[in-house]
């Protein structure tokens, strides 16, 4: 039997060639899913603020599920927008948000996932926006069961790599690489990035990068080589582009090093070696043996809903029945909107009045419709 740190292993490296070429990431996912424990998976975003999703890369999902979920049933997933709010990398479960006694009455439930046999999900949000997520997510059916402990612990391992892939995937567009014109595609990138070959010599950097150099606060660039400014940041520069100059696999999503907290917010680099796999296509033509992008993890300003959800401690239920609130009236109109009983729409609006402090709907509505994050938050 194949040790866990082998499938690891193969898994990590086959996240990372997705990364440069998106036709790996169903077979990325089939992988993750055989490492979870789970029987499908994909890569979508969610827009809490306007409520639309759509799928980017997925794995032995049925079409007609996965048509039916954006045409009819995205907006009676119980679980959103609540799962969008949690923070970037943290590994949840479907019935973290909503206990499975609590599902199995919903409509979401009984007309798409019992159909498919589908009982829980792990998920994690990999990149956080405003009012968007980009997400992961591995599906338990029911020969899987629910995720355990063990469930959770092996997804954790692998959110990392997913969260720098997804990152990565946006510096390359494939087309143009095969032409070796990476400057135009890389200047459209928010984090700034470094083509790097051997010893550290900078070959190619985006306009972020190039601006990033200028002021020379972080990374500098000396006689052709990148350099970090702080010594202990330059150590781990140093050791991890060495590691990635001599084609180590182990160098397959390392630890991301601290640069400085000199600016607002906590800067990182990352280094992704481009001598193995098929990322090293993408290397020959700039005969670079490593990318490195930096950004920093300051989040952007949460919206007004995340925020009230955390100040009064809502749950998943009642997060998504305030959502339901700013768009109907009504306890009947919740209830068709939400794919719920009236009585579960009753429960979740006494105990939301109760913790906001309001008395009806139309408070609920002047409380978010007023509500300044910035004041609160």
């Amino acid at each position: 039997m194949t040790s866990e740190a082998a499938l690891l292993s193969e898994l990590i490296g086959l996240v990372y060639d997705a990364a440069l070429d998106p036709t790996l990431w169903p077979r990325a996912l089939e992988q993750a899913c055989v490492f979870v424990g789970g029987s499908s998976g994909n890569l979508f975003w969610h827009d809490a603020a306007t409520g639309q999703s759509a799928v980017l890369h997925l794995f032995n999902e049925e079409p007609q599920y996965t048509k039916l979920y954006f045409e009819k049933y995205l907006p009676l997933n119980p679980c959103f927008p609540a799962a969008a709010f949690s923070e970037v990398g943290v590994v949840y479960a479907s019935t973290d948000f909503v206990p499975f006694e609590e599902m199995v009455e919903t409509r979401f439930y009984e007309e798409w996932m019992k159909p498919q046999g589908m009982i829980d999900a792990l998920g994690a949000n990999l990149e956080k926006g405003a009012t968007n997520s980009s997400i992961v997510s591995v599906r338990m059916h029911e020969k899987d069961g629910f995720a355990d402990a063990d469930l959770r612990r092996r997804f954790a391992l692998i959110v990392p790599h997913f969260q720098r892939a997804v990152s990565i995937g946006r510096l390359f567009d494939q087309s143009k690489a095969a032409q070796a014109v990476l400057t135009q595609t890389l200047d459209n990138i928010s984090a700034a990035v470094f083509l790097v070959g051997s010893n550290g010599r900078l070959v190619l950097s985006n306009l972020p990068g190039r601006m990033m150099l200028d002021e020379a606060v972080l990374l500098t660039e000396r006689n052709g080589v990148l350099f970090a400014i702080e010594p202990e940041a330059q150590r781990g520069l140093r050791d991890a582009l060495l590691v990635a100059d001599r084609g180590d696999a182990a160098a397959d999503g390392g630890d991301p090093i601290s640069l400085s907290a000199a600016l607002p917010g906590h800067w990182f680099a990352n280094v992704l070696p481009l001598t193995s796999g098929d990322r090293q296509r993408t290397g020959m033509l700039h005969s670079a043996a490593a990318a490195v992008f930096v950004r920093r993890t300051s989040p952007a300003s949460p919206p007004p809903l995340e925020v009230l959800a955390k100040l009064y401690k809502l749950t998943a239920s009642e997060v998504r029945l305030i959502d339901g609130v700013m768009k109907v009236s009504g306890v009947k109109a919740l209830a068709e909107l939400l794919g719920l009983r009236q009585a579960t729409v009753k429960t979740h609006l006494h105990n939301v009045f109760r913790k906001t402090g309001t008395a009806r709907q139309s408070e609920l509505v002047k409380l978010i419709a007023g509500f300044e994050p910035s004041e609160r938050g």
